[in-house]
């Protein structure tokens, strides 16, 4: 059996962020194939393989061909045990991305090679280099026309700020691609497209070897000896520890959607990515070699199972060992917890585990008791930090047109701002009282009213009220209900209106006493 050290050392958990359409959710989708999770790779957008990608497995996901939320996916490959997290690249999901990159301890940054560096690629950079988090660039697409390999490097430089070092090296590309030579191996795969199943590897040891003029050509055999030749002339030489402080970035070059040039980032990604890392805590540093548990919840994802609609809160495992059906304390509530069906990920689909390991993602069914940045520990007093919030960018009223669904509305909002995609606020109107927007309670209420007409000593009329109760009711405005001599005056309340005080709010009818009506009429109403 492992002990701690050794499960510690197999762990990869890393990220892969791009702006949109650079290739992220491809080039999981082939990690997982050459992983041997699953057996044939889906496509994210395409008329003949009818297969969805892995990790896009919402429906808008599948239908948009974008990502939408953060997928956790993890496989065994070799001796190494790997956590892919494929996240978001639309800026409007942004925020779930920059969470994410605080529960990973590498990066890999895919780059179209025909566009080059745009603009979330570099906010997404930035985050990696205040965490000094290692970064490995795969520049994707090379079986479509692009720029010059050179220009791409000179402008990663230039544009994310970080040094590179090309680790393998395109032959030609677009229409003339025909193949990679990994500078780290010191091998050649030539290119044979193939979108779905692993293709035999060409390898060829020395780039000196004749067999590299059969295979490509004198030609470019030439064009890449030379290249290779410059490469070593104008970059260092490739430094792992330079790389584990975040200060050089190794560039690998191919195709995920054909599947090439994954499998020597595979390769190569698994020998020099970190393992789980040290993670600072409010009170201390916290290792991950430490015998005690301690985690964070850093995203909280509702209805990834349409048939039961619960949440899962997705805790990433800073140190110790997890154990199912063992008592942790939450640090938020101080409240001891104990989960019977923690599970591991793939996408969707979801395992339960036994135990679980520092650099695991582990989901914990959650029905309300978490929130994002809850502390999880053994019994010690610890708060990890660095989970971002942002403030808004976007504010929109909501105003509840079918008061049958309250209840509907209310769960979706609640959802929203647990997962962090929203915030609410409450915003008290008393000139408008048809229009309840951000309202903490989202219900109508009517306040029914017996009138009765008197006359002044003047002669004038004059209309006195008694309550008959406070009730929910659809929205309406003023209307006079005559019977006889008595008439009925209902006014549609909501909990936005100054007339209500704060602790009636929220209640229902019962719990008003005729009292607290009289003294709310004596405020809001005049014949």
């Amino acid at each position: 059996m492992a002990t701690l050290e050794e499960e510690i050392k197999r762990r990869r958990t890393f990220a892969i962020i791009s702006h949109p359409d650079a290739g992220k959710t491809t080039l999981t989708e082939k990690l997982l194939l050459f992983g041997g999770a699953i057996h044939v790779a889906g496509a994210v957008k395409s008329n003949k393989i009818k297969k969805t990608a892995t990790s896009d497995w919402m429906e808008i996901e599948k239908q948009r061909g974008i990502s939408v939320a953060t997928s956790v996916m993890g496989f065994n490959y070799g001796d190494y045990k790997i956590n892919i997290l494929d996240t978001p690249g639309h800026q409007d999901f942004a925020e779930d991305t920059y969470r994410t990159l605080t529960a990973v301890d590498s990066v890999i940054i895919v780059v179209d090679v025909a566009k080059g560096v745009e603009q979330q690629t570099r906010k997404l950079m930035e985050v990696c280099r205040m965490r000094n988090t290692p970064v490995i660039i795969f520049v994707n697409k090379l079986d479509r026309e692009g720029r010059d390999p050179f220009d791409i490097l000179d402008e990663l430089e230039s544009e994310l700020k970080i040094s590179v070092r090309p680790l393998s090296w395109p032959i030609n590309i677009g229409a003339h691609f025909k193949g990679v030579y990994n500078i780290y191996e010191h091998s050649l795969d030539l290119f044979t497209p193939n979108k779905q199943h692993v293709t035999e590897r060409v390898e060829i040891s020395d780039v000196n070897d004749p067999a590299v003029d059969a295979s490509v050509g004198e030609a470019d055999a030439k064009r890449l000896r030379d290249d290779l030749e410059l490469i070593d002339g104008v970059y260092p030489e490739f430094d792992e520890s330079e790389y584990l402080k975040g200060a050089v970035a190794p560039v690998f070059f191919g195709s995920a959607l054909n599947t090439f040039g994954v499998k020597e980032l595979l390769d190569c990604f698994v020998k020099i990515a970190p393992s789980p890392k040290p993670i600072m805590a409010v009170e201390r540093e916290v290792r991950p070699e430490e015998p005690n548990f301690t985690g964070f919840v850093f995203k909280i994802h509702a209805n990834m199972d349409p048939n039961h609609r619960s949440c899962i809160a997705f805790v990433k495992i800073c140190s110790g060992k997890f154990e199912r059906n063992v008592n942790y304390k939450q640090m938020r509530t101080g409240k001891t917890m104990r989960f019977a069906a923690p599970t591991a990920f793939m996408a969707q689909k979801k395992d339960v585990v036994d135990e679980a390991y520092p650099g695991d993602i582990v989901g914990i069914p959650d029905t309300g008791n978490f929130k994002i940045g809850d502390t999880l520990t053994a019994g010690e007093d610890l708060h990890f930090k660095g989970l971002p919030s942002f403030s808004p960018e976007m504010f929109k009223y909501i105003e509840n047109t079918d008061p049958m669904k309250t209840k509907q509305l209310n769960k979706g909002i609640e959802q929203l701002m647990d997962e962090g995609v929203a915030q609410l606020s409450t915003s008290l109107m008393a000139a408008s009282l048809s229009a309840l927007s951000d309202s903490c309670s989202l219900r109508l209420y009517s306040i029914v009213c017996s009138t009765n007409t008197a006359r002044n000593a003047d002669g004038s009329r004059y209309i006195s009220t008694r309550h008959a109760g406070l009730r929910a009711t659809m929205p309406m405005p003023w209307q006079r209900l005559k019977s006889a001599s008595i008439s009925l005056w209902r006014w549609t309340v909501t909990g936005a209106t100054c007339f209500l005080p704060i602790p009636i709010m929220c209640c229902r009818w019962r719990s008003l006493t005729s009292r607290k009506l009289n003294s709310i009429s004596q405020a809001s109403f005049s014949a």
